[in-house]
């Protein structure tokens, strides 16, 4: 990799704290937040979950990665980089049956060391460049989206028709639409927006301890 990165890299509760988590909620919300953002940019879990590798629930298991992550911070007194990248890897293979050995899971833990860091010293910068990011890739899949269900529509039969064959075949349509939708919601969960205009981390029941 071109990028060095120490994966020695941790950050470490502050004296007389028991655990990393920010006792200002709008420091820890961000916080969040920014855990959601890296863990979605991750392009081995986003195939991963865009193929439903880990079954029909797999956007909700990626979500719950972005939670275990988070829980970590309120539970720890010292998180380093590899710490967070083992997270990572074995959730890929619990709950994707995937082994990802690109290395591909560093940037994201390190990242995510880098957004603590910053949100520590009140600085969201780099949480509010990840939502913008992430904002801009979703409506470009929504647009991919709508093009492919309105592809799907039948020009030359605009109207119901009376007959009980083509009734049939508007049932079978509507249900691909209804399908087509309903993976999209799945690869691009409605966020939770905070008074600022920031979506929330929502958390999932943990797995695995």
């Amino acid at each position: 990799m071109s990028l060095q990165i120490d994966e020695t890299a941790f950050v470490e509760a502050a004296q007389g704290s028991n655990n990393l988590q920010f006792k200002d909620e709008k420091q820890q919300a961000r916080f969040e937040l920014g855990v959601s953002m890296m863990v979605y940019r991750w392009d081995a879990l986003d195939i991963a979950v865009e193929n439903k590798w880990g079954g029909p629930d797999s956007a909700g298991k990626r979500d719950w990665i972005t939670a275990v992550i988070c829980d970590a911070f309120k539970s720890e007194k010292i998180i380093d980089v590899a710490y967070i990248e083992e997270i990572l890897l074995y959730a890929m293979v619990d709950e994707f049956d995937t082994n990802v050995e690109d290395d591909s899971a560093l940037p994201v833990a390190s990242g995510i060391i880098d957004l603590y860091k910053q949100c520590d010293s009140m600085d969201y910068s780099g949480v509010e460049h990840l939502y913008t990011e992430f904002e801009q890739k979703q409506k470009s899949k929504a647009s991919s989206s709508n093009r492919i269900v309105h592809i799907e529509n039948d020009p030359l039969n605009p109207d119901t028709s009376s007959s009980e064959e083509d009734e049939d075949d508007l049932e079978e349509e509507d249900v691909e639409m209804d399908i087509d939708t309903e993976t999209t919601v799945n690869a691009a969960p409605e966020p939770i927006v905070d008074d600022d205009g920031f979506e929330l981390v929502q958390k999932k029941g943990r797995r695995r301890q």
